[in-house]
């Protein structure tokens, strides 16, 4: 299983591309608890702390697009390393001046998160500039959800134990420290420096006057729903079967499911039409929410939180591959950052959606929610169908960086190729 991620991350400049991507993502995978224990420390209310995090996460959900079209435009070195430095320091005025005064709280994490680089689509547009085919290209893109996994279970751990040694105000400064070096080692390597978007039509949508991209941002508003819907009606169950300690642990089987999944469907080479596979494997996902209808104990609810999360990072890199397609012609990091802004609005929505259904009817109705919402996503991708399929002899390949080395393009694989 492991031989596949082996062979990419031995191709050159790989690893270093991988692991810089997440370490400069740090700040943002650990924005929200990072705030909320920050303000808690300054004897700021829940209140408080829950509206910063979310100013953060819509600052967030409009920058990344606007940032992954200039990086189309101008390369990536010239727009992440900027944005990072300026979310950096926004993030630094945050944890000087504290909530003491209300509007520049406000207006420094709303800097934070709009100036956030969009490494995580940036690192998508290079991966088939530094491996070799379709094949170890798709590959990495499962690799890339496992290791996002691993990310956001890891973070969370790393501000606790800032917190515990030192302070909430030393988290953010290492936190966001951590993200600028991880920045400028993507940007400083060649990849980064070679790559250049294909040249684009000017349109003032981008990336969004793609139908079948389009069509994959609605599908996956849903998915992020049912994602964000668990959060929430985890909690009342968590708190009539043993409290916080439960709770943690359904979250971290939720993150082990959709990482040994990941694992497992990055491990082999897909046959077929992968607009094909992601309706499988979207529908596969709204059934495995299902048996969290049963709220059995708190052991047998783990068992089954494992599972509810096994097909969503295999269906997360089957929409990578989709995305790579339909991305119009020198858009692809402004698609790939459409793809993770609705996911993320959708998550936001899930939880927000959730809370008054769980109040209205307790966990049991909380939990019908992602099945629901996986349902309905699968619904958006049966009936868009002919618009998700990839249209034959509809991309081209373009030079890579293997034929000239002091460029790195966009390749367009061919739908005939295997994936």
């Amino acid at each position: 299983m492991a031989a596949g991620y082996l062979e990419i991350l031995r191709a050159r400049h790989a690893a270093r591309l991988l692991v810089g991507t997440l370490v400069g993502r740090l700040p943002n995978a650990t924005a929200a608890i990072a705030i909320v224990l920050f303000v808690r420390a300054e004897g700021g209310s829940y209140s408080l702390s829950g509206a910063l995090a979310a100013v953060y996460g819509v600052a967030n959900a409009v920058g990344q697009p606007v940032l992954g079209r200039l990086v189309d435009l101008y390369g990536q070195p010239r727009v992440q390393l900027p944005a990072a430095l300026g979310s950096a320091l926004a993030m630094t005025v945050f944890a000087v001046g504290g909530t003491g005064t209300p509007a520049l709280a406000y207006a420094a994490v709303a800097a934070a998160g709009l100036f956030t680089p969009p490494l995580e689509g940036g690192l998508r547009a290079l991966w088939p500039s530094v491996l070799r085919g379709e094949g170890q290209v798709h590959t990495a893109y499962a690799m890339d959800a496992v290791a996002q996994e691993v990310m956001f279970t890891v973070g969370p751990l790393l501000v606790t134990v800032c917190v515990a040694l030192w302070s909430a105000e030393a988290a953010l400064f290492v936190l966001n420290g951590l993200g600028v070096l991880g920045a400028l080692s993507v940007v400083l390597s060649p990849p980064s420096r070679a790559w250049r978007s294909a040249p684009r039509e000017a349109h003032w949508l981008g990336a969004l006057r793609s139908p079948g991209l389009l069509v994959l941002l609605g599908a996956f508003l849903f998915v992020g729903i049912a994602l964000g819907s668990i959060t929430v009606a985890a909690v009342p169950y968590a708190d009539e079967h043993g409290g916080d300690a439960v709770y943690g642990w359904l979250m971290a089987a939720l993150g082990l499911g959709a990482l040994a999944g990941g694992a497992v469907y990055g491990a082999r080479q897909w046959g077929g039409e992968p607009g094909r596979r992601l309706r499988v494997l979207v529908g596969l996902l709204a059934v495995c929410y299902l048996p969290l209808l049963l709220m059995p104990g708190a052991v047998g609810m783990v068992l089954l939180t494992v599972v509810a999360g096994v097909f969503l990072a295999p269906a997360i890199a089957c929409a990578f591959v989709l995305v790579d397609r339909h991305a119009p012609r020198g858009t692809v990091t402004e698609a790939f950052s459409w793809l993770v802004t609705t996911f993320t609005v959708g998550s936001s929505v899930g939880t927000g959606l959730t809370g008054p259904v769980v109040e209205a009817g307790g966990a049991l109705w909380g939990f019908a929610v992602p099945s629901v919402a996986g349902g309905v996503s699968l619904l958006v991708l049966l009936a868009t169908g002919r618009v998700v399929a990839v249209p034959a002899g509809g991309a081209v390949v373009a030079a890579s960086s293997e034929n000239d080395p002091n460029r790195a393009v966009e390749p367009r694989f061919s739908s005939g190729d295997r994936a």
